[in-house]
């Protein structure tokens, strides 16, 4: 169910100085606040100052009674406005400001500000699922394994200086000798065998701004939907992309997909896998993840992807 924006719509942006690679960007958010006052908009901006703040400044912002956070940053700008607004009344908006921007782009916004902001202005409210990982929520989606372990080993300054590209260069180096493992896997309770390279477990479909390993996701079925990807090594990656890519997912061996409100991973014999928690790394396993439905408005501007939407499903 979609609701309009109210009148005197408040919102409070929460900016990140240091993500992306935008220029003069304090003035280019200026003109933004401006665009929204015009419409009649009460428009505030904060900027992080480290790691949590923006999910500090959020919870504020909910407590204050804003009616939305616009988390004008990356993926993990808006993963951590998301950690402050769960179970909140105040919905979550995005600025594209990062290395990939994924939910931006599942929301259908330009990647040029001035042309989202635009976008955002014309949103509609409504309700959705989230995962949780461990004790940290996620909107996009968990990775567990080879992506988690690129993930862990680059460096905020070659995301910085590099943009999308420091992942590729990071997952050539690491698939060499990168090998698949056998944990302790459950899904809704399943036992699912054999050896995992990684395991993603979408809330959403996008993923890395390309690839939709959880194509038949929604953010409205209080579900996630998991893809496990397995083999030996990564050198049989490109073969489980193909599939990935066809959606046959079922039809080759190597790849299964669910859908499920609980997962668990445990290492054996003491052997753990990295996770990323919308592009971020998170910590190891052992890890429980499961969805946590309807705890989160959003902003939707009017070209965001509806197949997101179960009920746009019909």
């Amino acid at each position: 169910m979609f609701a309009s924006l109210p009148s005197n719509f408040q919102v409070l942006i929460i900016y990140n100085p240091a993500a992306g690679q935008s220029s003069d960007l304090k003035s280019t958010l200026d003109r933004v606040a401006n665009l929204w006052r015009d419409r009649g908009w009460q428009v505030q901006i904060a900027a992080t100052t480290a790691p949590g703040d923006a999910t500090t400044k959020a919870q504020q912002a909910a407590r204050a009674g804003y009616h939305a956070v616009i988390a004008a940053g990356g993926d993990g700008t808006v993963n951590e406005v998301v950690n402050g607004l769960i179970g909140t009344a105040t919905a979550l908006g995005t600025l594209p400001l990062g290395t990939v921007n994924i939910w931006a782009r599942e929301m259908g916004l330009s990647m040029d500000m001035l042309k989202a902001a635009e976008s955002m202005s014309k949103s509609e409210l409504t309700q959705i699922d989230v995962g949780i990982a461990g004790n940290r929520y996620f909107l996009l989606m968990a990775g567990i394994g080879f992506d988690a372990a690129v993930t862990a080993s680059i460096s905020s300054v070659e995301k910085k200086r590099l943009g999308a590209i420091a992942y590729v260069k990071q997952a050539i180096q690491l698939a060499w000798n990168f090998r698949g493992v056998s944990p302790k896997l459950r899904i809704d309770g399943k036992r699912v065998r054999g050896k995992i390279l990684m395991v993603i477990i979408g809330n959403s479909q996008l993923y890395g701004g390309v690839v939709k390993f959880t194509a038949n996701a929604t953010i409205d079925d209080g579900l996630l939907d998991v893809c496990v990807i397995k083999g030996q090594g990564m050198l049989s990656a490109p073969r489980r992309l193909i599939s990935i890519f066809a959606r046959h997912y079922n039809r080759d061996p190597l790849v299964q997909y669910f859908q499920a409100r609980q997962i668990e991973i445990r290492g054996k014999r003491g052997k753990v896998l990295p996770v990323q928690v919308d592009g971020d790394y998170l910590g190891k396993t052992p890890m429980n993840f499961r969805v946590v439905p309807d705890s989160l408005w959003i902003m939707v501007p009017p070209n965001a992807d509806r197949s997101l939407w179960q009920t746009a499903r019909g």
